[in-house]
C-alpha cells in the first residue's frame, strides 16, 4: 500500500524540486518573463520580469513520475495524455506570448481547436480502450450514478474544456492555483486509494509535483507557472474525474475554479449589457478581493481553506 501512494509522491516532489533551481534560469536566460498590465492591480507591477512558464517543471515531475508506474497501471495512460496534451497547448501558447511576442498568444479558434482535438482523443480512448463506464456518481445519492445516453460525449467536452479554462482563470495570484489543486489533487488520491481505481500514481505524482513547484511558487513568486502549468493541471483534474465516474464532483472540489470563470463571464456579459458597468471591481474574483483590500496571501489562504472544506464535503457526499 505504501509503494502506491507514498513513493509517487516523493518521487515527483523529489524531481520538482531538482528541477526549479535548474529551470528558473533556464527561463531567465531566455527572458521568458511575466509582464503585468497597466491597468490591472498595480501591486502586481513588481512582478514584471518574473520568470513564467514554470509550468514545465510541474508536467515534467508529473510525466516522468508517472513513467515508473505506468507498465503496472494503465489506468493513467489516458489522464497521463491528456496533463500532457493540454500541457503542450498551454506551453505553445506561452511560448508565443512571451518568446514570439504575440501579445495573444494562440488565436481563440486555434486553441479552442487544439483542446477538442485533445479531448476528443482522450474520449476515444477511453471508451474504446477501458472498462471505465462513463456514467457519473451523483453526490449525496448514496451511490447512484448518472447516465446521459447521447448527450455523454458532448458533456464530456462541456466539462473537460470548462474545467481546464476555470484552472487557467485561477492562475493569477502567487501560488493559489497551485495551492488549490494540490488539495483537490488529494481528495482524488483519496478516492483513488479508497476504490482500487489504479490512477492512484498518478494523483499521488500531481501532488509531489505541486508541493515541490510551491516551494518556488508561494509569495512572492520566484516562478510563474504560465498556462504550460494551467492548462495542465486543468486536463489532470477534468480527466482523473472521469476515470474515477466522478466528473459531477468537480463543481464540489472545484468550485474555485467554477466561481473564477462564472466571474469573467457575468463580468463581461454585465460589461457589454450596461454599456461599461461592472459587478465586480476586476475579474477573475481573485482580483476583485485583492483591490477590496485582501492582501495576496489572504486570497491564497482562504480559496486552499474554502476548497479544503470543500473536498471534505465532497467525501460526505460519496
Amino acid at each position: 500500500m505504501e509503494y502506491k501512494f507514498i513513493v509517487p509522491v516523493l518521487i515527483a516532489f523529489a524531481l520538482s524540486v531538482i528541477l526549479g533551481p535548474v529551470v528558473i534560469p533556464i527561463l531567465k536566460k531566455m527572458k521568458m518573463r511575466q509582464t503585468e498590465r497597466e491597468e490591472g492591480v498595480q501591486s502586481h507591477l513588481k512582478k514584471t520580469g518574473t520568470p513564467t512558464m514554470g509550468g514545465v517543471i510541474i508536467l515534467a515531475s508529473i510525466v516522468l513520475t508517472s513513467l515508473f508506474f505506468i507498465k503496472d497501471y494503465p489506468n493513467i495512460i489516458p489522464i497521463v495524455f491528456v496533463t500532457l496534451g493540454f500541457g503542450l497547448i498551454g506551453f505553445l501558447d506561452d511560448y508565443l506570448k512571451v518568446v514570439m511576442k504575440r501579445s495573444d498568444g494562440l488565436f481563440p479558434w486555434q486553441k479552442m481547436a487544439l483542446q477538442i482535438l485533445v479531448t476528443a482523443i482522450f474520449a476515444f480512448y477511453v471508451v474504446k480502450f477501458t472498462e471505465i463506464e462513463l456514467a457519473m456518481l451523483i453526490p449525496f445519492t448514496g451511490g447512484k450514478y448518472l447516465n446521459l445516453g447521447v448527450l455523454t460525449i458532448p458533456m464530456m467536452f462541456v466539462v473537460i474544456i470548462g474545467t481546464v479554462n476555470g484552472v487557467n482563470f485561477t492562475d493569477g495570484l502567487d501560488g493559489l492555483a497551485s495551492s488549490v489543486t494540490v488539495l483537490v489533487a488529494t481528495f482524488f488520491t483519496v478516492v483513488a486509494i479508497g476504490t482500487k481505481s489504479g490512477v492512484e500514481p498518478i494523483t499521488c505524482a500531481v501532488v509531489g509535483a505541486l508541493l515541490g513547484f510551491l516551494l518556488f511558487n508561494v509569495y512572492p513568486a520566484s516562478v510563474f507557472m504560465g498556462d504550460t502549468g494551467s492548462l495542465a493541471l486543468g486536463g489532470f483534474v477534468a480527466s482523473t474525474a472521469y476515470m474515477l465516474q466522478m466528473p459531477l464532483f468537480i463543481v464540489i472540489v472545484g468550485a474555485i475554479y467554477l466561481i473564477e470563470v462564472l466571474s469573467v463571464i457575468i463580468q463581461v456579459a454585465y460589461f457589454k449589457k450596461t454599456g461599461g458597468k461592472r459587478i465586480f471591481k476586476m475579474a477573475p474574483i481573485h482580483h476583485h478581493f485583492e483591490l477590496c483590500g485582501w492582501s495576496e496571501t489572504k486570497v491564497v489562504a482562504v480559496f486552499s481553506v474554502v476548497t479544503a472544506i470543500l473536498c471534505l464535503i465532497a467525501l460526505m457526499a460519496m
